[in-house]
């Protein structure tokens, strides 16, 4: 079968695609035929070694995959040959087949195209798991998101409207607002040309926020936590702005607030059936026609390198998938 695979961590210039021996599933697993797997910005990290997780060379980029149950381990109950299903893998997507705990399988709904099912672990799984699980988010609250236009703040805009929240984007370009507003978002900030905290009390009649979304970090993360409502919850996604902020603990006392770590990865090895369960109701809301997800652009195989450079040079909005 052929595989991507990076060889050196020189990132998109290390990955050539090769022929390997087809994967054998043991007990539990399952061996899933790649149609679409989807590229993350931690995909030019992790193929440069500059990513938190350091696989073994030579490894395949991509970490989440959509396709076809091909054959069945002993003992796995639950799944037939043909179904179709998408999965979280972490690195080892792009390839034609894959082998895959059977308990990380999760059905495609009819009407979702693998193209739309592999792209939505990551950035869906993260904002439902942030926004449900950790931050409570509840209809009628105000929800900001830090780094709207990519492909997690999007997620997080879009399920904030879908759970009846009133969403406020904040990026950093007119047109990175722009994709928002078409995404639903009910407010959008330039944090680019505005001050971050007294635009979300404007755009909250003073109130504040009950609810942060932060990708971002950066000199963004505590005017944000300024303008929070009393009783808010502030979520700690991630650091694209590339600084870890240093945050007052006074703030937190003062409006009697929370900061919260929104730690997907780790989430769903600690609690898989939550996120299958997360998965299935995203999923849902996709043949539903309730929930659309952004793709950039599809790539064959062959053009992964150039994917990853599309990634690379912040050029994507929404994701960029890779069909097998």
């Amino acid at each position: 079968m052929k595989a991507a695979l990076c060889k050196t961590l020189d990132g998109p210039d290390g990955i050539v695609v090769e022929d390997i021996a087809d994967p054998v599933a043991g007990p539990g697993e399952a061996i899933v035929r790649v149609h679409a797997a989807a590229l993350n910005f931690f995909d030019t990290l992790v193929t440069r070694g500059k990513y938190q997780h350091k696989p073994p060379l030579p490894f395949s980029p991509a970490g989440e995959i959509a396709g076809v149950v091909e054959h069945l381990g002993a003992g796995v109950e639950g799944l037939r040959i043909g179904e179709r299903v998408q999965a979280y893998l972490g690195w080892g997507g792009a390839r034609e087949r894959v082998v895959v705990r059977a308990a990380d399988l999760v059905p495609i709904p009819q009407g979702v195209s693998d193209v739309l099912a592999a792209g939505v672990s990551i950035t869906y799984g993260t904002a439902i798991h942030g926004l449900a699980s950790r931050g409570r988010l509840r209809a009628g609250e105000t929800l900001a998101v830090l780094g709207a236009s990519g492909g997690a703040g999007l997620a997080a805009v879009e399920l904030g409207k879908l759970m009846g929240a009133r969403v406020i984007a904040a990026a950093s370009s007119a047109d990175k607002l722009a994709v928002c507003r078409h995404h639903g978002a009910d407010a959008v900030i330039d944090y680019g040309t505005a001050d971050l905290k007294d635009a979300l009390r404007a755009e909250t009649g003073g109130r504040g926020v009950d609810v942060v979304y932060d990708c971002v970090g950066g000199p963004y993360s505590e005017p944000a936590l300024r303008a929070m409502a009393w009783g808010g919850r502030f979520l700690v996604v991630g650091f694209a702005a590339g600084d870890i902020p240093r945050i007052p603990l006074n703030l937190l006392l003062l409006k009697g607030c929370e900061a919260v770590g929104v730690f997907w990865g780790e989430s769903v090895k600690r609690d898989p059936n939550g996120h299958r369960a997360n998965m299935a109701q995203v999923l849902d809301w996709v043949a539903a026609g309730k929930l659309a997800p952004h793709i950039h652009a599809t790539y064959p195989l062959a053009d992964i390198a150039e994917a990853i450079r599309v990634l690379d040079r912040r050029e994507a909005t929404g994701k960029v998938v890779i069909e097998i």
